[in-house]
């Protein structure tokens, strides 16, 4: 029988619950933690967790406002320098004192940020589809996604709406039942809803121009680093990849040709580079 993971919750320093999902390892290991996209949870880490388990401790993190964690009453909460409070909380509070850090997206950019704030913290760092330039027209498609609480009455509906709007992402037919469970939670009214808080969009930035972060990349040169990149994403362009690839020649990267933002991890050349990069961390 596989071991189910362990839902931990705990509380930020100002009082709100957060949560995190948990899968046992050796202890003397570097624990892999992983931290979801702006619109995610920890559950869509289950696949890479359950491949790395046992050698390694591996955490999950649900942030602020997503899946099991608390709901602020105010959604100023939900701003990026919180949520890296919450970080250095959650990491605090689970004992990750040194981890390889695999992170999607927003995810990455908090480790980008780690790196910054507490760089003996980072062992490793893998990135998914995102890195220290992030193009507005990808950012304006995740607003429009995250800040609606569109609800569905079953999961046929839930998965029908998801093929309309989200990017490529080679995902086979039996694989929508899957996400749309890491998408959406039967809400009190019995219908499916996003599993975040829509007034997230709140906090994000309103600016219509990149976010440029490459002071936060340039933190990076002395920890290992991956990346995996959608060549159909519309936040991380060929051009950041390329300076990216530019500053750091030892970075692997593995492209998924005709796959957007984001990629799922569990597709076989990303799960042989993960293999590599973290049989790498002790």
């Amino acid at each position: 029988m596989t071991p189910l993971p362990r839902r931990i919750a705990f509380s930020a320093r100002d009082g709100l619950r957060l949560s995190a999902l948990e899968w046992a390892g050796d202890p003397s290991g570097t624990p892999l933690l992983c931290l979801p996209g702006i619109a995610r949870t920890a559950l869509d880490f289950t696949g890479i967790a359950m491949r790395h388990r046992g050698r390694r401790r591996v955490v999950a993190l649900d942030y602020a406002g997503h899946g099991e964690s608390g709901r602020a009453a105010d959604p100023r909460r939900y701003r990026v320098e919180v949520a890296i409070r919450d970080l250095l909380d959650a990491m605090a509070a689970l004992r990750l004192h040194r981890v390889a850090l695999l992170g999607t997206s927003f995810g990455g950019v908090l480790g980008m940020a780690l790196a910054v704030l507490r760089p003996t913290a980072l062992a490793a760092l893998a990135l998914n589809d995102t890195g220290p330039r992030l193009e507005p027209v990808g950012l304006d498609y995740v607003r429009d996604f995250i800040g609606s609480d569109r609800s569905f009455a079953d999961a046929a509906a839930a998965a029908e709406y998801l093929r309309g709007v989200l990017p490529p992402l080679g995902i086979p037919e039996a694989g929508w039942p899957a996400l749309v469970g890491t998408t959406f939670a039967r809400g009190a009214d019995g219908r499916l809803h996003p599993r975040w808080d829509p007034r997230i969009v709140e906090a994000m930035p309103a600016e219509t121009g990149p976010t440029e972060l490459w002071p936060l990349f340039g933190a990076l040169d002395r920890i290992p680093l991956l990346l995996v990149w959608g060549q159909a994403s519309v936040v991380l362009s060929a051009a950041t990849v390329a300076r990216m690839r530019a500053e750091r020649p030892d970075m692997p990267v593995v492209a998924l040709p005709g796959i957007g933002h984001a990629p799922t991890l569990l597709e076989p050349p990303v799960l042989a580079a993960l293999d590599r990069f973290l049989g790498a961390v002790p």
